[in-house]
């Protein structure tokens, strides 16, 4: 005869139902912890994409400002004379402002002077508005992972709503 092997006890259902739901848990802890941590960088890449023109178009004291007339254009960007707004600032004979779908052959638009170069961008609402439409879509990115990933659908609608509005806001400006 063989020696029989010490009996080992087999888990209880309790103990296998507590080790589910300590598995359970910790998976549950982890989607929430990856998906916040997505939908924050989501957001901060959005402010960040629309920090580039943001502090000109929104804190213009000091800054050179005034009107460009759009002479040309191109696939990318148009450009034409800029005629500053201060009496006595020098004009220049050629700046370019980015094309947009808003940018018109022929028009004139308020703009302010990116430092260091021959690049504007558009000022007042319809600029700031523009500058952070990044913001806006990054914001509707976000509401689908908050709602999907998180299963908060108050907040997703609100972040939604928020992107919406801004971009809705963005486009009639323009």
């Amino acid at each position: 005869m063989i020696p029989a092997m010490p009996a080992t006890a087999a888990p209880s259902s309790r103990q296998a139902r507590q080790a589910r739901q300590v598995s359970g848990s910790a998976l549950r802890f982890g989607r929430v912890a990856v998906m916040g941590v997505v939908a924050v960088l989501i957001v901060v890449a959005g402010v960040w994409g629309s920090w580039r023109t943001a502090p000109y178009v929104m804190l213009t004291k000091g800054r050179e400002r005034g009107t460009i007339e759009v002479t040309r254009c191109d696939g990318r960007a148009c450009w034409g004379p800029f005629t500053p707004l201060a009496a006595g600032a020098p004009g220049r004979p050629r700046m370019v402002i980015e094309k947009t779908a808003a940018v018109r052959k022929g028009r004139s638009y308020t703009v302010v002077v990116l430092p260091g170069g021959d690049e504007v961008v558009r000022s007042g609402p319809a600029g700031v508005l523009y500058a952070w439409v990044p913001l806006g879509g990054a914001l509707l990115l976000a509401s689908v992972v908050v709602a999907g990933g998180l299963r908060r659908t108050r907040v997703a609608w609100v972040l939604a709503g928020s992107g919406v509005a801004l971009l809705t806001a963005a486009f009639v400006t323009m």
